[in-house]
Parts: structure tokens; C-alpha cells; sequence
């Protein structure tokens, strides 16, 4: 990748342009049919007395893990992107809830949907930005020439401790693209740039079933700085502001977090509204603005134009600048939309979701 160094108020910042332009060829989204209703969370816990920060949260079916999930937005990909899925060059999934610690869900991503083992896979980690992470590596891939075609996916089951404040957003699901020339395109890469710092507010070692937060680091010095730092760093590098973009959607761990982020950035609510899903599926953590994204490209139109912005904690953020093609037309018609999966859902009780999720131990 190319690093176009600029000094903006004394800091070094750097726009991520590959050699030749790429862009997202197919997409694909999945989110699971069961929903759990915050209330219902609050009525075990609390006797209905804490309001819950989303309507309802996604939650992965018995039968389901991230492998899963992400075998079927992979399969909605490339029902959109219409490539021989033996070009695809690398596959890449981001979670931090694979279903192994030591054995790759990529290997069994591609596998299933019929790519060639003379590929890269890998698994990649950065809590909710992995996704993103994921989605940068595949533009340099696919820019620097190595590769026709990349597969990047955000998916989870997400995990929370019964009764912590998570419970009420952590949830399933997520989102696949695939990375190929502009040309081939429904909506190309401007321009990247990516922020992290070492700020501790989440975290889950390895021997621990259940993630820990630093509850006074969750919202100024991890999201909103990583955020809006990203955010406002693209924005000066491509010499853009609010007004430029169609559209905006931003990491979700819940609903106020992205609508005062956006704001503060100068969006309006009708700029973020349709990405903005977490009030009924919740946080999808590695997936959540990449679904975000999915929704988005299911209603765009040519010329709109989108700034994407990630969060993962521990702490970073990814932003990208997105320009929509006129190969958007007609194909969000070729998968089943996003929406299409939040309307298809089961309500489910807390004692159901502790089965789904086998909360019940010895």
C-alpha cells in the first residue's frame, strides 16, 4: 500500500491507497432468526427495573457457530459477485468467537464453498475490528496485484457473562465481502486509514469463558476517540466532510454510541439510519459495521457515497471511504437482503437462549 504522509495539526496520519484501485465485487449478510428481547434480559435480572440499551439481540440457533454464519454470507457473496469461486485468492475470517482455539474457521469457510486450496486463510483477531482488519489486508492483496479476489468476513456469536450488562447487546451474526478490481465493482475504495492505541477496555484471556470490561474506558478514551480520530483523519486526508456522504454507518455495541458519534462528526440521522441496525439485532461485534454496510448496498444508488468506520476494543478503528458504482444495479436482488433477515425472526425466552448459547453447566 501506498503511504501518503501529511502533517495535520502535528501529528503524522496516513491514507491507505492501494497501487490500483479495488472494490467490493459480491457482498452477503447473515443474521440468525432468534431474537431476545432486552426486556426479557432485564426481567431475570434486574425485575424488569433496567431499561436495556437495544429492542432485541440476534442469537445464534443450536445448530449454529460462526463457521456456519459465515459459510452462508459467504454463499450470498458470491451469488452477488457471480465469479468463479476458484479465483477467490485468500480467505480471511474475523471473529473473536471462532469455534476453536486451535484449528482455522477459514480453512472450513473455504473448503465449503468450493474454493481452490491454493489459497491464503487465516483467522483474524482484533475484537470487533477484525472484520475491517480483514477487509484492509484484503485491499492490499487485491491492490498490489498478488490476488483476482479476496473473501473477508465479520462474524459472531458474540459472549457475555449471564447477568452482566453485556447480556443485553452481545449478539450473532455478520457480514462477508468479496475484494476484487474496480471495474468489476459495486462500489470502489477511496481511501483507508486505521487508529489504535493500547487503551484496556474489554478483554478475554484465553483459559476465560467470558469477556471482562473497563466499564470508565468504554466510552471516551476507547470508542469515541478511536471513532471519531478515524473518522475525522479520512475525512482531512481525502479533503471531505459530512456533507460529502450519502451515507455514514459506524460501530454499534449499541444505539447512542453511533448516533453521538455521528453526530459529533456533523452526520444527520438520516444519513446513518439505514445502517444503523443495532436496535434490533443488537451487537454483532466483529460484523457489526460491516452489516451495517450490507444494508446500505442493499438501497444504494450510483454515486452515493459512504464513509465506514469500525471499533474494535483494546482499542482501533478502521475507516474507509466508499464511492457506489452502477454495478450496484440489480444486485442486492441476487441474495437475500439484510433487512430480509432481521424481518424473518423468532422471539425467544431467557431460558431458551441459555440452551441455544449452553450457558447451563455443571
Amino acid at each position: 500500500m501506498e503511504h501518503n504522509t501529511n502533517n495535520h495539526h502535528g501529528r503524522s496520519t496516513y491514507l491507505l491507497r492501494p497501487d490500483r484501485q479495488v472494490g467490493i465485487v459480491g457482498y452477503g449478510a447473515y443474521v440468525p432468526r432468534y431474537r431476545l428481547p432486552g426486556s426479557e434480559v432485564s426481567r431475570i435480572w434486574t425485575n424488569g427495573l433496567s431499561p436495556s440499551p437495544v429492542t432485541e439481540k440476534a442469537v445464534a440457533g443450536p445448530d449454529e457457530d460462526v463457521t456456519t454464519m459465515s459459510i452462508e454470507a459467504a454463499r450470498n457473496a458470491l451469488a452477488r459477485a457471480q465469479i468463479d469461486v476458484r479465483q477467490i485468492r485468500a480467505v480471511w475470517v474475523g471473529s473473536e468467537s471462532h469455534p476453536y482455539a486451535v484449528k482455522p474457521t477459514s480453512t472450513i469457510v473455504a473448503e465449503s464453498i468450493g474454493a481452490s486450496p491454493n489459497i491464503q486463510a487465516a483467522d483474524w483477531e482484533f475484537a470487533c475490528k477484525a472484520g475491517t482488519e480483514a477487509v484492509q489486508a484484503s485491499i492490499g492483496l487485491v491492490g498490489s496485484g498478488m490476488g483476482a479476489y479476496t473473501l473477508s468476513i465479520g462474524m459472531d456469536t458474540a459472549q457475555s457473562r449471564p447477568g452482566d450488562a453485556l447480556e443485553y447487546t452481545a449478539a450473532s451474526g455478520g457480514a462477508a465481502f468479496i475484494i476484487g478490481p474496480a471495474d468489476e465493482a459495486c462500489a470502489v475504495y477511496q481511501g483507508s486509514y486505521s487508529f489504535v492505541t493500547d487503551t484496556p477496555d474489554f478483554w478475554r484471556r484465553a483459559d476465560e469463558s467470558y469477556p471482562s470490561h473497563g466499564e470508565r474506558f468504554t466510552g471516551e478514551p476507547a470508542y469515541f476517540n478511536h471513532t471519531l480520530t478515524a473518522a475525522r483523519t479520512l475525512m482531512e486526508l481525502m479533503g471531505t466532510s459530512a456533507s460529502d456522504y450519502t451515507y455514514a454507518v459506524f460501530h454499534q455495541p449499541n444505539v447512542k454510541f453511533p448516533q453521538r458519534a455521528a453526530t459529533m462528526l456533523g452526520f444527520s440521522a438520516e444519513q446513518i439510519k439505514p445502517g444503523l441496525l443495532a436496535g434490533e439485532v443488537g451487537n454483532v461485534y466483529s460484523g457489526s459495521c460491516m452489516l451495517g454496510l450490507t444494508a446500505i448496498l442493499d438501497i444504494a444508488e450510483p454515486g452515493d457515497r459512504i464513509l465506514m468506520v469500525s471499533y474494535g476494543s483494546g482499542a482501533g478503528s478502521d475507516a474507509f471511504d466508499l464511492l457506489v458504482t452502477e454495478r450496484i444495479r440489480g444486485m442486492a436482488e441476487r441474495a437475500p437482503k439484510t433487512r430480509d433477515y432481521i424481518a424473518r425472526r423468532t422471539l425467544i425466552d431467557y431460558g431458551t437462549y441459555c440452551r441455544y448459547r449452553g450457558l447451563l453447566r455443571n
